[in-house]
């Protein structure tokens, strides 16, 4: 079992920087791969970063490419989400979920998910 708690939501303007935490607590956090998923109001939950379990690999979906960076410090049971530039665009309720296979961008595969931290960008 692992417990996963987001943080560092907020409401900033548009080209404003956040920066999510996701803290982990319980099975050892460096077995599961992680992914950053957002969900904004009318639309499906979709993918926006993920990391590997050592950190070694990440990818990111195209809307985000550039602008955001996924880091994990497997010492403190942590997974970062810095966000730069940020948009109107990326308004969403932004959730971090654990999976303990291989880094995926498929959300029914992921075995964790924390409650989720409020992401809003005005223009």
């Amino acid at each position: 079992q692992v417990q996963l708690v987001e943080s560092g939501g907020g409401l900033v303007q548009a080209g404003d920087s956040l920066r999510l935490s996701c803290a982990a607590s319980g099975s050892p956090f460096s077995r599961y791969a992680v992914g950053w998923f957002r969900r904004a109001p009318g639309k499906e939950r979709e993918f926006v970063a993920g990391i590997s379990w050592n950190g070694g690999r990440t990818h990111y979906s195209d809307s985000v490419k550039g602008r955001f960076t996924i880091s994990r410090d497997n010492a403190k049971n942590t997974v970062n989400l810095q966000m730069d530039s940020l948009k109107p665009e990326d308004t969403a309720v932004y959730y971090c979920a654990a999976v303990s296979d291989t880094l995926t961008t498929a959300a029914r595969l992921y075995d964790y998910w924390g409650q989720g931290t409020q992401v809003t960008v005005s223009s």
